[in-house]
């Protein structure tokens, strides 16, 4: 792909909080809030495990550990997006990201899981649908 002048655009989500757009990159972790997103992620996939959530590792393409799997899908852009939402805006208000591709299997339920467990209304914008998760569902009936 290289040699014929093709690249991939990375994986990025945007959120507004306080009027700033706060922009997220796949495994980043520049972000001045990033230990504080990735201890709510952490927080969170402890409930999530607890009520049956299970990391759907067939997406990630990297010839990795199933440990290193797993890392890389709790690091995608939305997930860092929505965890800084959760702990930047009061508890309640619903957390709108804008996402540049398609949301992954894993991310689509796992978010399922995280609009349950904080009782919060999440709404992703995916390069094809918007996709409305509240109370454990979503508004595209799994089909995206």
């Amino acid at each position: 792909m290289k040699d014929k002048g093709i690249k991939k655009n990375p994986a990025c989500s945007w959120i507004e909080v306080k009027n700033v757009v706060h922009t997220f990159v796949a495994g980043d972790e520049s972000h001045p809030s990033y230990y504080k997103i990735k201890e709510a992620l952490n927080a969170i996939l402890e409930k999530m495990e607890l009520e049956g959530y299970i990391p759907d590792t067939t997406e990630v393409l990297h010839d990795v550990e199933e440990e290193q799997k797993k890392y890389l899908l709790f690091s995608h852009s939305e997930r860092l997006a929505i965890a800084f939402g959760i702990i930047s805006t009061p508890a309640g208000r619903t957390i709108r990201v804008t996402k540049n591709i398609r949301i992954c299997t894993d991310c689509h339920t796992a978010i399922k899981f995280v609009s349950r467990i904080v009782e919060r209304e999440i709404i992703v914008r995916d390069n094809s649908r918007f996709h409305h998760f509240k109370d454990g569902k979503c508004s595209c009936g799994d089909y995206w």
